[in-house]
């Protein structure tokens, strides 16, 4: 229980190696001391704890699975503070961390570092311009998914002669699942995968869309090949 004098404040990790965290690693115990003791330190209680192990600084946050529960977290308990042990376990390319802390930003959601730092500070005029730069390219890709589905459309009614429309609750669809794995198998002769948001955008094309009519959010589309039942919208 968190006591009425300590605002409540949820804990972000991530490690760049799969080798970097577990026991007798260090990387999350150092971050989660780190973050533990500012807490203690400046009046807040950690209530929850979203960690990404193995993940890119450059990866961007909206398609890392714990920073996917971190949001539903805060959409939930009422929590108004991230904690990370500095900005480069938030992330390490700028564009990406200016693009992160824009979703939280619109969320009346502050991110601190363990060392004081508040990331999310919007007087300064240099972070106040990258994240204009960081919405407007978020905009440029939301155009540019649409297209994408709009070509993938033209293709599938050109190839078949029609193009289904949208089908309610494809959440609920085997076939969307089913689809959705096998979008997700390595290439045989590359090795590579398609990405979360490839994957969602074929889907969409195909007609399978969530109960709004959008794309799925790439953390639902994991969750299908993972086996659970996704949930989120596309932003």
């Amino acid at each position: 229980m968190v006591r009425k004098n300590l605002a409540p404040a949820i804990a972000y990790l991530r490690t760049s190696s799969i080798t970097n965290v577990g026991p007798g690693k260090d990387s999350d115990v150092r971050q989660r001391k780190a973050i533990e003791a500012f807490a203690k330190v400046h009046g807040f209680a950690v209530v929850a704890e979203f960690c990404d192990p193995a993940v890119s600084g450059a990866d961007p946050l909206e398609v890392r699975p714990g920073f996917a529960l971190l949001l539903d977290k805060i959409e939930s308990n009422g929590a108004r503070t991230v904690i990370v042990e500095d900005a480069s376990r938030f992330a390490r390319d700028l564009m990406v961390q200016e693009a992160g802390v824009l979703l939280l930003i619109k969320r009346n959601v502050t991110v601190i570092t363990a060392t004081g730092e508040n990331l999310t500070d919007t007087q300064d005029p240099m972070k106040k311009f990258m994240r204009q730069v960081a919405g407007a390219f978020a905009e440029l890709e939301k155009a540019r998914l649409v297209g994408k589905l709009k070509h993938a459309r033209d293709r599938i009614r050109a190839e078949t002669g029609k193009c289904e429309g949208r089908k309610p609750h494809a959440e609920k669809n085997a076939k969307a699942v089913e689809l959705a794995k096998r979008l997700h198998r390595a290439s045989p002769k590359t090795g590579e995968r398609r990405s979360l948001r490839e994957i969602s955008a074929e889907l969409a094309a195909a007609g399978f869309v969530n109960e709004r009519g959008n794309a799925f959010h790439p953390q639902s589309v994991m969750r299908m090949i993972e086996g659970e039942r996704p949930t989120h919208a596309a932003n």
